[in-house]
């Protein structure tokens, strides 16, 4: 071998390219650890053009001393990590800009009411921690309750509470489920409901969905109010109609009368 000429040459230039690479490395390490690489500008912005609740004094406060390396050798992935720890961001992206910046897209939490007392729930249904203080606007946020992991349950039934009521002006304000996985509301005009489980199966082998429930008692709001008085409370738990509870103005606007608890069933024409 070693009076081939042409496997010598081979060797010493397989021996000259990993040299070179090994230079070529080194070198690139060098340089990659210039102070002029070195993070000086982490820019944010907003997912949707605007940030309602994060701040530049929050961002500070959470990231400061918890990023390392610089434009090329922080951890994008652990950048992004430490951005979802700020107050009020739901989502982050990160991208580097050169020669010395990171990229941080921001999606907010866009709150949809308050949760089990002491958190928030968002439009997608997750509850999340923050300042309640922060998220009061001009409107009332509803109140959420339920057992752990049933957000997302919850935000779904308050949008169809919505879409229930809607035909009476009415909006849930306030919506529960019990351990029990059983549903109490609370509508913007006082009147507290409950609408029990679902399905629910009568003995006759009959089921009643939620939907079908709160719909009876819709179409019947109108003739209790004017027969009888406002409606106070409804049990809606019953196969084929309902109780409720009225309040009526007796002898002046802020006396009310408390009628007793009468079963309610839709019209039926007579033949």
């Amino acid at each position: 071998m070693w009076n081939d000429a042409r496997t010598l040459n081979l060797i010493a230039n397989t021996l000259y390219l990993a040299a070179a690479m090994v230079l070529g490395a080194c070198a690139l390490v060098w340089l990659a650890q210039r102070p002029v690489f070195a993070l000086q500008a982490i820019w944010i912005e907003a997912e949707d053009g605007t940030l309602q609740h994060v701040t530049p004094a929050s961002v500070h406060a959470t990231i400061s001393g918890r990023l390392m390396g610089n434009f090329f050798t922080a951890d994008l992935e652990q950048v992004r990590q430490v951005f979802e720890t700020v107050p009020w961001v739901r989502q982050a992206s990160v991208r580097r800009q050169w020669p010395h910046s990171l990229v941080v897209t921001i999606q907010e939490h866009q709150t949809l009411g308050i949760w089990n007392e002491n958190r928030l729930l968002n439009t997608y249904g997750e509850s999340f921690t923050a300042n309640l203080g922060e998220a009061e606007d001009d409107r009332e946020l509803p109140v959420f309750g339920g057992p752990d992991g049933s957000e997302k349950l919850v935000a779904q039934r308050y949008a169809e509470l919505l879409r229930w009521f809607a035909p009476v002006k009415l909006e849930p304000r306030r919506v529960v489920l019990t351990p029990r996985y059983a549903w109490q509301v609370q509508l913007s005009n006082g009147a507290v409901i409950d609408l029990g489980r679902e399905p629910t199966t009568a003995p006759g082998g009959e089921t009643a969905s939620l939907e079908a429930r709160v719909q009876r008692f819709v179409q019947a709001i109108p003739v209790i109010e004017a027969r009888i008085g406002r409606v106070e409370h409804a049990d809606l738990r019953y196969p084929n109609g309902f109780a409720v509870t009225t309040a009526k103005p007796a002898g002046g606007a802020d006396s009310l009368t408390r009628k007793p608890a009468s079963t309610m069933q839709p019209n039926r024409k007579r033949p």
